[in-house]
């Protein structure tokens, strides 16, 4: 055994994204305690930045110290008792990962499916509402990365708060990378991952939950089923100022991390960050239209850091990937559940979002579609 020294790869797929070299040099700092003056100092620097991030100012804005399938698990392990009835959306793998989530927490899920590549379907959700009156909970993926595919949040939550039910929205791959204004839109609670348009490490989930949303929890009927995760807990850690209640030891470097990450989403400006994604996509799609690739979503739902393109006909789907991976050390996604082996998933997101990263995917998949 030896030290092990990975191979230097173009991340251009699903996530993780390219990490940038400042944020891989934050975690390089030294470790300190998780209960340090100085850490807890950095603790709410990180709430404030994510609360600029996530568009809020929900007081439980906080990271999660596991990947995003743990951010997801905090909202529904939180917010669903046994018996609850939920609204599911379905039009990708994580809508049906949230299914999975209600019925381990003892709800029922109700479920409203559209067909992978399309957006929820508002009017679909407004009929499950109205035919289940009792439904507690409607949720949806912002951003459904199996895809490609953005969802209108704002309209889903007024749909949802006119049936007096809370949303659980799911924004792993929107996070900094399309418009998201949790506030603005009557977001209850919300999860993302570090991974993807925040360039950071995976290891992290940031999550906010506004007042609504903390008044179920605090007022739940059963315990949260998971300790771990239980916000009553967390919050004592995670709160207001210097005097913070032991809960685990928090992955300290990997928030050095995050908080790098977050110091430069705020240097560059949100709104710049989403039209930086926005841009790139744009050369992305020019590109590839010349290689005669087409996109999986329409153009008016479509993701610009996710983006699901058709395999051209007669084309291996795993040897371009591995070639792609080989010879240029490029990494891009391949299809999962209904789309496997259909599609290439091609990711632009944080760092990878980028002039030249787009220039090199176009190019090298020219060369290799070519052979």
């Amino acid at each position: 055994m030896q030290s092990f020294n990975p191979p230097v790869r173009t991340l251009m797929g699903p996530g993780p994204s390219d990490v940038h070299p400042r944020i891989l040099s934050a975690m390089a700092r030294p470790t300190i305690g998780h209960l340090d003056p100085e850490f807890v100092r950095m603790m709410d620097e990180v709430k404030q930045l994510l609360k600029y991030a996530f568009q809020t100012e929900n007081e439980m804005t906080m990271p999660v110290s596991a990947p995003g399938s743990a951010g997801m698990e905090t909202a529904f392990v939180n917010l669903v008792e046994p018996g609850d009835k939920v609204i599911v959306c379905i039009n990708g793998v994580f809508g049906m990962r949230m299914k999975e989530n209600v019925e381990r927490c003892g709800g029922v899920a109700v479920l409203v499916e559209d067909d992978w590549g399309m957006a929820v379907s508002p009017e679909k959700v407004e009929a499950a509402l109205q035919a289940n009156p009792d439904a507690k909970i409607v949720a949806f993926v912002h951003a459904e990365t199996s895809t490609g595919a953005c969802s209108d949040v704002k309209t889903l939550c007024e749909i949802a708060h006119k049936h007096d039910c809370l949303t659980i929205v799911d924004s792993v791959t929107g996070l900094a990378g399309v418009e998201l204004r949790v506030d603005e839109w009557g977001v209850d609670a919300i999860y993302s991952g570090t991974q993807k348009c925040l360039s950071c490490t995976p290891g992290l989930s940031p999550i906010s939950f506004n007042e609504r949303a903390l008044h179920k929890v605090r007022n739940r009927k059963t315990k949260v089923q998971s300790w771990f995760l239980d916000l009553n807990l967390v919050m004592g850690y995670w709160g207001q100022g210097a005097k913070r209640t032991y809960h685990h030891t928090a992955p300290v470097n990997g928030l050095y991390a995050l908080h790098e990450s977050l110091v430069m989403l705020k240097e560059e400006g949100l709104e710049n960050s989403w039209a930086r994604h926005a841009a790139m996509h744009e050369k992305l799609k020019a590109g590839l239209t010349e290689l005669g690739i087409k996109f999986v979503v329409d153009e008016a739902v479509r993701l610009p850091q996710l983006n699901s393109v058709w395999i051209p006909e007669g084309v291996d789907d795993a040897a371009v990937r591995a070639e792609l991976l080989n010879t240029y050390n490029l990494e891009i996604g391949a299809g999962l559940g209904a789309l496997a082996g259909k599609v290439w998933r091609i990711g632009l997101m944080g760092f990878s979002a980028k002039e030249e990263n787009v220039l090199f995917c176009t190019s090298a998949l020219k060369k290799v579609l070519g052979k």
